[in-house]
């Protein structure tokens, strides 16, 4: 499943084809929705905004069509006319004088108006964005040591959406790695400097990931490596999907378990 910097660069890609466009044409292929085709049509999309990994596409008039990609759900920006290659059911359209934005396969969507988005089963038991400038590393620090989170497995927390949204099962190895941190520990157990190094890869890797596109190693070593030909495979992380080869701190081979019913990355001598 596409974690939030994946969800957060779609939504850039889709607000690029429809943000401030006149929708003219929607359609839903769900019956219960196709009133709210014509009720959308004719309005502007005002922004394409993600949520963790939801998607909102807002009109003027204080309308938002909801979706949730889950597993197999994807997103194609087409030229108005034009449709992809693929077997995968057509849900959700959007038209304008130029391009389309077409979802396919999606099964979670849904109209809302703005009010409603407070209620919504979903977005109300999120935590803070990650991706959103308005979140600071002290907001996460303050959550990792409430009393709701700080007796939790890093490795549970880490992919909670209610904890904080948008992360997934790549960054948690990554957020880990970086913290020097075993995902067995729990916040309590952490003593304050610890807790603050860990909100700061919260932060950092998230935001590098959404920035440079699913990457998370050091910049520098990113570029130094991909000036050697390695590819992007190979260079992309410090630990995820890396079992066998040696960590790029200490040189000791990374290894693999399962953590919270989900693979996980690590260096048996960084995060000892």
């Amino acid at each position: 499943m596409p974690e939030g910097p994946e969800i957060r660069q779609e939504a850039d890609r889709i607000a690029r084809a429809l943000r401030g466009k006149v929708a003219t044409g929607v359609w839903f292929a769900f019956p219960h929705l196709s009133d709210h085709a014509q009720l959308l049509q004719g309005r502007e999309v005002v922004a394409v905004e993600s949520r963790g990994k939801a998607l909102l596409t807002r009109f003027e008039g204080g309308w938002n069509v909801y979706s949730h990609n889950q597993l197999y759900g994807r997103w194609y920006v087409m030229a108005r006319g034009k449709t992809p290659k693929t077997n995968r059911q057509l849900r959700f359209a959007v038209h304008t004088e130029a391009r389309s934005a077409l979802l396919y396969s999606a099964s979670e969507i849904e109209v809302l108006a703005d009010e409603e988005l407070a209620d919504h089963p979903f977005l109300r038991k999120l935590g803070p964005d990650i991706l959103s400038p308005r979140v600071r590393p002290a907001a996460v620090r303050k959550r990792l040591v409430d009393a709701r989170f700080a007796g939790r497995s890093l490795g549970a927390l880490l992919l909670d959406q209610g904890f904080v949204c948008g992360l997934g099962n790549y960054l948690r190895s990554e957020i880990l790695f970086v913290s020097n941190l075993d995902a067995n520990q729990r916040p309590k157990d952490l003593d304050d400097e610890k807790v603050a190094a860990l909100a700061d890869a919260i932060v950092t890797i998230t935001r590098r990931a959404y920035r440079l596109k699913g990457v998370t190693n050091d910049p520098d070593d990113n570029r130094r490596l991909q000036a050697e030909g390695i590819p992007r495979s190979q260079r992309r992380h410090f630990v995820f999907a890396r079992a066998g080869q040696p960590c790029r701190a200490c040189g000791v081979k990374i290894k693999k378990r399962d953590s919270a019913g989900r693979r996980l990355y690590w260096c048996p001598v960084c995060q000892a």
